[in-house]
């Protein structure tokens, strides 16, 4: 766990009135604040690039750049959809760190918006399209000619390209993941087989994963920097909304006054300077090996509307994340005070080093928000922001005390050498080392990649110059490499379960899902060896993976596990989450007689919705989840007074939200609003409620819903004393 607080920045002065003139790269360095030690190198820039908006490198280290050439290129974003941006190739042929040599790659694009290396070859997608085509330069010329379809989807997206999907990033866990929708993929046979999850991801524009592939999430739109980061989205949605960062790491401290905020005054300080996230974006975990140890497993978080970069303490608090500023006082990472500075991605590059794509314009709010009607419009005309156009760089962070490694061709690599590759200092080696292996099938290794999994080194060819024993990082992609394989037997995954590193443990526990899945006592039996584990991890995911199985043995392991651990609050909430699950596929009971057609209708829909959400906090029979011997996930429905009593409470309850001690318990969490469902929805499982689980009351009309809402203030939760229903 990480607790150093960092000298913070030398904090400048801050730039009221700053000029929207270009400055050359070199300037722009020189308006950068960083910590001591740390400085910015230039690796490419306009007319090599042009209003670049992402990055990835092949395995040999050859950068590719997608440039949405028509962005903003006014006010008005005319032409913005016109199939004129490319994804340029870029190369540095001596060694310096400064790209010397281009080339298009791929022309005539509609705003690319995502891309994964695989191979030889790169997956890219384009905005407003499902589909994802697979990219190969057949003759060395620096140009794509064969381009294959490799995932169909011909529904066009409509909504606005900020709310469309990006990162497509290979996780270590061999699911390729997108910042937004309920859709992962897996590369087999060439192809990408699709994969639904439970819930929709809201993830905005970046998308980026730690050593042991825990996702990181952001969404500009609601000036959120990071979510989606407790636990898989394979599992469903979990947030702390309330302290999963530290008490104010939402305010950003800029070095130069932002007028040109969406969000208008109410986003400004006095001196006109960004008060919170708003355009957060292109986020990071930094696992390269040269830049200071202290900066791996941080969160790097561009935040192009304020000019800086946040960088953040990724904290474990018994089993929780917890993430904050890693400096002290009113102060940033990265600041700048060029008003074209826009950092809109940073990754971890294959020397080891941190880059940042700087998207360096003056627009950065999409057309949407710059209407005629708009706060925006006369911030930008006044500076002639609309007319800082068509450049682009990205720079390399750097560090006196370090010198960036050398780039490894790893797609001359043979397949012994990528096995030891899996053990490499820098995470971006380690997982183009796995993909290569495992998009070559590379089957003949799979004794040396046991072996690697299991500790036992001697094996190793020394083709790194790291320290030659795996550490646990190394053992972790070999133990993935063979799931990607599909080359782990349960009596090796029974040994990996008794490994000394509990993320060892914890994966296998994930790779034996298949198994629970199948209803496995077998494995079901092991999980239970494990239900004292000294490591929250580890308990926690075999919380999340009995969701799969549902008979009394796994019920009583899940109230162990939370019994040992009382008042853990991640453990709370993912057994809830699990006993949820177990509760959606009990038969729901409905009763509708006596009640007309027009109702037995509403209570019957209400009644889906209420097993496919309800059913998981309060129970499919309305009588609460029991939580080990903490108490209940959520209060009684069945016979509540609350509930049978008059119709506008329990209709105010469900709209907005209830907070705070029920009946003198309190629960974990908090009843959620449902305002943004519409009046039928809201009416269909209220009505279902007072008429089933036990409850004999009259239905709730749409029309008793509109009143309420009409009649009632917007507001967020109630407490039972501000219903009346307390003193």
């Amino acid at each position: 766990m990480k607790t150093t607080v960092f000298r913070s920045p030398e904090k400048k002065a801050v730039n009221l009135y700053p000029s929207a003139a270009y400055l050359s790269p070199e300037e722009t360095i020189h308006s950068i604040t960083l910590p001591e030690g740390y400085h910015l190198e230039l690796v490419a820039s306009e007319p090599m690039i042009s209003e670049p908006v992402a990055m990835v490198w092949d395995a040999n280290g050859r950068l590719f750049v997608a440039e949405m050439r028509t962005y903003m290129q006014d006010i008005e974003a005319t032409g913005e959809n016109l199939p004129t941006s490319r994804i340029s190739l870029l190369e540095d042929t001596n060694g310096d760190g400064k790209m010397d040599k281009s080339s298009v790659f791929i022309d005539s694009l509609v705003l690319p918006r995502m891309m994964l290396p695989l191979n030889d070859r790169l997956i890219v997608a384009e905005t407003y399209t499902g589909n994802l085509y697979s990219y190969r330069d057949t003759n060395a010329d620096g140009k794509a000619d064969e381009k294959i379809l490799v995932y169909k989807d011909d529904q066009r997206d409509n909504r606005n390209l900020e709310h469309q999907e990006s990162g497509l990033i290979w996780n270590i866990d061999n699911w390729i993941y997108v910042s937004n929708g309920p859709i992962r993929y897996r590369f087999e046979n060439g192809q990408l087989r699709s994969d639904t999850l439970p819930d929709h991801s809201r993830g905005q524009w970046g998308l980026t994963y730690d050593n042991y592939g825990r996702l990181f999430y952001s969404a500009a739109g609601s000036e959120n920097p990071v979510f989606g980061f407790q636990q898989n989205p394979a599992y469903g949605e979990l947030e702390f909304y309330r302290d999963q960062w530290e008490k104010g790491f939402e305010k950003v401290w800029p070095a130069i006054a932002t007028p040109d905020v969406e969000g208008g005054a109410k986003r400004l300080r006095g001196d006109s300077t960004l008060n919170h996230f708003t355009g957060a974006c292109g986020q990071s975990i930094y696992r390269g090996n040269r830049l200071p140890a202290d900066l791996v497993g941080d969160y790097i978080i561009p935040e192009p509307v304020g000019r800086l970069i946040r960088r953040a303490r990724v904290t474990n608090q018994n089993g929780k994340r917890v993430l904050k500023n890693a400096y002290e006082g009113e102060t940033e990472f990265l600041t700048s005070t060029d008003m074209n500075f826009r950092p809109v991605n940073t990754a971890t590059g294959p020397d080891g080093c941190l880059y940042i794509v700087d998207m360096y314009r003056g627009i950065i709010q999409e057309g949407t928000w710059t209407g005629p009607k708009s706060y925006l419009r006369p911030q930008i005309l006044s500076k002639k922001l609309d007319k800082n156009i068509g450049r682009g760089r990205i720079y390399r962070l750097v560090h006196d005390d370090y010198k960036p490694d050398r780039i490894l061709p790893l797609l001359k690599a043979t397949d012994s050498q990528l096995v030891s590759y899996l053990s490499h200092a820098n995470g971006w080696v380690r997982d183009n080392a796995q993909v290569l292996l495992i998009s070559r099938n590379a089957a003949n290794v799979i004794p040396d990649l046991r072996r690697l999994a299991e500790g036992r080194t001697s094996f190793l060819s020394g083709v790194f110059s790291g320290k030659k024993e795996a550490d646990h990082l190394g053992r972790l992609h070999a133990l993935w490499t063979l799931e990607g394989l599909g080359y782990v037997e349960k009596d090796f995954l029974k040994k990996v379960l008794q490994d000394e590193h509990p993320q060892l443990r914890k994966a296998a526990i994930r790779i034996l899902e298949p198994y629970v899945k199948k209803g496995d006592t077998e494995v079901q039996n092991w999980l239970e060896t494990l239900k004292d584990d000294p490591d929250y991890d580890v308990r926690i995911q075999i919380t999340q993976s009995l969701r799969f199985v549902n008979n009394d043995k796994s019920r009583e392991l899940l109230a162990h596990i939370i019994n040992q651990s009382p008042g853990n609050e991640m453990l709370t909430a993912t057994v809830r989450q699990t006993l949820g699950v177990l509760e959606m596929v009990k038969p729901l009971a409905v009763y509708t007689k006596g009640f007309s057609a027009a109702d037995s209708t509403l209570i019957t829909r209400g009644s889906v919705i209420f097993k496919e959400l309800c059913s998981t906090c309060h129970g499919a029979d309305g009588k609460g989840i029991q939580l080990g011997e903490s108490g209940m996930a959520a209060p009684p429905l069945s016979g509540s007074a609350r509930v049978r009593g008059e119709k506008d409470i329990l209709i105010n309850i469900v709209m907005y939200g209830l907070m705070g001690p029920v009946d003198g318990k309190t629960y974990p969490g908090m009843m959620p609003e449902m305002k943004s469902n519409n009046d039928e929805w809201l009416a269909s499982v209220t009505s279902y409620i007072r008429t089933n689980l036990d409850n004999s009351a009259s239905v709730v009309s749409t029309a008793d819903v509109t009143r309420i809402r009409k009649t009632v203030p917007d507001r967020w939760a109630w407490t039972l004393k501000e219903l009346g229903l307390e003193k």
